[in-house]
C-alpha cells in the first residue's frame, strides 16, 4: 500500500490508489489458483452445497467484477494485464459448458437444482459490460456467441424468488447492450423491474422478495443492479425512479457505519463484508445521494479499511476468509463457498468515479454516526436506528425484518438469529444458535425457551432526539408442541441517547411460564482501548432489577467468548407487562442506569416511564397501540 495521506484524508489515510491497490491484491490472490485454461478459480475451504466447480466459476466471476471496476474507472488502464487472464478464463469456460473437465463451466439450471451459476451470471455480464471496449470487443466471434449462449440460460430458468430475479435481468441488460437483445431479454428485463417494483415498500427499502426481509441486500443487489444499469445506459425514465430511492435509502443507510468503519451486522451473507459499502458508492457515481462527496468517502474508505485491517484477508495468502475479521462458521449459511466474500468486490463500483472526482479530490468528513446523536425510524422496512457520537456506535432495533417466507408459517424452523433478535450494531454480533440468545426476550415453557420468528410490525415514529419502534410475535418452541395457542408476545423499544427503553406485554401465558431478556453480547473483559459495556436495568415485572450474566462460549463475530446480561420474571398470570433500559456504549466507565428512568405506572393495557434526567415522561399504550414522549405523539 502506498503511504497514508492524512491531509486529504484525516480519518483513514486512504487515498483511490489504496482502493486501486486493494482490489488488485484481492484479485491477484485469488488467481494463484486458477486452474491451467483461467476458467475457475479453484480456492481453498470447505466447498458451498453446490460444489467445487460452481465454487470455483464463483471465484472466478466476483474476482472478475473486482477487476471490471478497477479498469473502467481507470479508463482502460490494466497494469497487471488482468483482463487479459479473464478473456482467456472466459474462452475456456465457455468451450464446453457442463462437462467434467478441467475449465467448463457449469450450466445455468434453476435455483433449485444446482442454480448457483445463475448468480454468478450477473457478475460475468456486469464485468463484461463495464470492460467491453478492452475485453468483449477483442474476443473472436466464436467466444462471443459461446458466452452469449451461455448466459442465455439465465432467461431460460427460474431465479429463487427474490433478488435472484435481478440476475437475467443483469444479462439481459449486457446483451442489449451489445446489441444482441431480443424479445428474450426484453422479458426478463420487464419481469425483473416488475418485481422490484411490488417489493418497494418505502424509505428507500425494498423487501428481498414478496415477504419482509429487509437487509444489506437492498444496497449491494436491490438498489445497485437496476441504478447502475440505468446509469450505464442512460435511461433518464429509470435514473428518475431508482435515483431518488437509493437518496432516500442512504438518508438511514448511512448511520449504519460505526465510527471504527464497520457496518451493522444485521442479516444473512454478512461474509461479504465491505460489499455494505456499495450502495454508498453508487450513490457517488450517479450523483443520488445526500452525502457529501468527503462524507461519502469517510465510509468507504472506513468499511473497506476496517475488515483489511482486521485479518479479512488473509496475511499468509492474501485471500478472503468465509467469516467476518477471520473464519467464522456462525457467520455463513450453506450456500457460501471459498468463492463467495468475493461479492465483496461490489465496494469497488465507488472506482467508477474517475480520478478526478470530488469522490477522490475532496477532504474526508466524519461520518454520520460520528456527529451528534442521532435517531431515524423507518415505519416502512419497521426498524429504527441509533447512533451516539462519543463512542461512534450505530444500532439497529428491528421491528419489522425478518427471514420467513410468506408461505411459511410460525414455525421454530423459519426462526433465523440474524433478524430474530431485538437488536443489532456495528460492534456486536448475534450469539450462535445453541447459545444463549442476545438481546431477546423468550418464554420459557417446560425447560424450552421461545424464539422470535415471523415479525409483525406495529408502527415506528418519534421526534427530537427520541424514537420509537414496535411489533408483535407469537412466541413458537423448537422442542415440544410449537405452539402455545393464544400466546403473543408485543415489544416496543424506545430510545433516546444511548438508552433503550424496553417495554414488552405477554398475553395468554400459560401456568408456571417464565419469561426472559437478554442484553447485548459482548467480550468478557473490554480490549485494550476499545472498551464496551452491555447493560441490562429491570424496571418493572422482573424478578430483580440487576440481571444474571450468562455465558455465550461460541462467542458472535466480533469475539470468540462472549457474556451478556439476562433478566428473569416469573408472572403467575396470563398478562405481563415488563419493562427494562438497555444500554450498550463505548464509552469508558459508564455510569450504571439505574436512576435514568422510573417507571410510574403501569398494568395490563399500559406503562408510563419517566426520564429522571430531564422529567420527560414516555408513554406506551397496547389497545391500541401508541407511544408518546413528553406530550409528542
Amino acid at each position: 500500500m502506498p503511504a497514508e495521506d492524512r491531509s486529504l484524508s484525516p480519518y483513514t489515510g486512504w487515498t483511490r490508489e489504496h482502493w486501486e491497490r486493494a482490489a488488485d491484491g484481492l484479485v491477484r490472490a485469488a488467481w494463484r489458483w486458477a486452474t491451467p485454461g483461467g476458467a475457475l478459480l479453484d480456492l481453498p475451504g470447505r466447498p458451498s452445497r453446490s460444489g467445487v466447480r460452481s465454487d470455483g466459476l464463483e471465484a472466478w466471476a466476483r474476482t472478475f467484477l473486482a477487476a471490471a471496476f478497477r479498469t473502467a474507472g481507470a479508463g482502460g488502464a490494466d497494469p497487471r494485464g488482468l483482463l487479459g487472464r479473464y478473456a482467456d478464463g472466459l474462452a475456456a469456460g465457455t468451450r464446453g459448458p457442463g462437462r467434467a473437465d478441467q475449465e467448463s463451466w457449469p450450466l445455468i439450471l434453476d435455483h433449485h437444482v444446482q442454480g448457483q451459476p445463475m448468480v454468478e451470471s450477473a457478475s460475468v455480464a456486469l464485468g463484461l459490460r463495464l470492460t467491453r471496449p478492452w475485453l468483449w470487443d477483442r474476443l473472436d466471434d466464436g467466444v462471443r456467441d459461446r458466452a452469449e449462449e451461455w448466459l442465455r440460460g439465465a432467461l431460460r430458468h427460474t431465479p429463487a424468488p427474490n433478488n435472484w430475479y435481478l440476475f437475467p435481468f443483469t444479462v439481459a441488460g449486457f446483451l442489449e447492450s451489445v446489441g444482441r437483445g431480443d424479445r428474450e431479454t426484453e422479458r426478463a428485463v420487464e419481469r425483473g423491474l416488475g418485481l422490484l417494483e411490488s417489493w418497494y415498500r418505502g424509505d428507500g427499502w425494498y423487501a428481498d422478495g414478496d415477504g419482509r426481509a429487509f437487509d444489506h441486500y437492498n444496497g449491494w443487489a436491490l438498489h445497485l443492479y437496476p441504478l447502475l444499469h440505468a446509469h450505464l445506459a442512460g435511461d433518464r425514465t429509470l435514473l428518475d425512479r431508482y435515483g431518488p430511492r437509493l437518496r432516500e435509502h442512504l438518508e438511514g443507510f448511512a448511520l449504519l457505519f460505526g465510527g471504527d468503519g464497520a457496518p451493522v451486522h444485521f442479516g444473512r451473507s454478512m461474509t461479504y463484508r465491505f460489499a455494505a459499502g456499495a450502495a454508498v458508492g453508487l450513490g457517488a457515481v450517479t450523483g443520488h445521494t445526500p452525502l457529501t462527496p468527503g462524507a461519502s468517502r469517510r465510509l468507504l474508505s472506513g468499511c473497506l479499511r476496517h475488515f483489511l485491517d482486521r485479518g479479512a484477508a488473509g496475511a499468509e495468502d492474501g485471500l478472503l476468509s468465509l467469516g467476518w475479521y477471520g473464519p467464522h462458521e456462525a457467520t455463513l449459511q450453506s450456500y457460501s463457498g471459498p468463492g463467495s466474500p468475493y461479492w465483496a468486490s461490489k465496494a469497488f463500483v465507488a472506482l467508477l468515479a474517475p480520478a478526478g472526482d470530488a469522490l477522490w479530490t475532496a477532504p474526508e468528513e466524519p461520518a454520520p454516526a460520528e456527529g451528534p446523536d442521532r435517531v431515524l425510524a423507518l415505519p416502512a422496512p419497521g426498524l429504527l436506528v441509533q447512533t451516539t457520537g462519543a463512542d461512534g456506535l450505530a444500532r439497529l432495533h428491528n421491528h419489522g425484518s425478518d427471514h420467513v417466507r410468506p408461505h411459511e408459517g410460525d414455525a421454530p424452523g423459519t426462526h433465523d438469529p440474524l433478524y430474530g433478535r431485538l437488536a443489532y450494531s456495528t460492534r456486536t454480533g448475534p450469539t450462535a444458535t445453541g447459545n444463549t440468545a442476545d438481546n431477546h426476550l423468550s418464554v420459557e415453557r417446560g425447560g424450552t425457551l421461545s424464539v422470535r420468528s415471523r415479525i409483525h410490525p406495529l408502527g415506528a415514529g418519534g421526534g427530537d432526539g427520541w424514537g420509537w419502534a414496535a411489533s408483535w410475535h407469537r412466541p413458537v418452541f423448537p422442542a415440544g408442541p410449537p405452539m402455545v395457542p393464544g400466546l403473543r408476545v408485543t415489544s416496543v423499544t424506545v430510545v433516546r441517547g444511548r438508552y433503550e427503553l424496553r417495554v414488552h406485554r405477554v398475553t395468554g401465558l400459560p401456568p408456571a411460564a417464565r419469561v426472559r431478556l437478554t442484553g447485548w453480547a459482548v467480550p468478557p473483559g473490554p480490549a485494550e482501548g476499545e472498551p464496551l459495556t452491555s447493560q441490562l436495568l429491570g424496571l418493572h415485572g422482573w424478578s430483580g432489577p440487576e440481571p444474571q450474566e450468562v455465558r455465550a462460549p461460541q462467542g458472535t463475530a466480533f469475539t470468540r467468548w462472549a457474556v451478556l446480561p439476562r433478566l428473569s420474571a416469573a408472572p403467575g398470570e396470563d398478562t405481563a407487562v415488563l419493562v427494562a433500559l438497555a444500554s450498550l456504549t463505548g464509552s469508558p466507565s459508564p455510569r450504571p442506569p439505574a436512576g435514568v428512568a422510573v417507571v410510574t405506572a403501569a398494568d395490563r393495557g399500559a406503562a408510563e416511564v419517566r426520564w429522571t434526567q430531564d422529567g420527560a415522561v414516555t408513554r406506551v399504550a397496547f389497545d391500541p397501540l401508541a407511544v408518546s414522549h413528553g406530550g409528542a405523539e
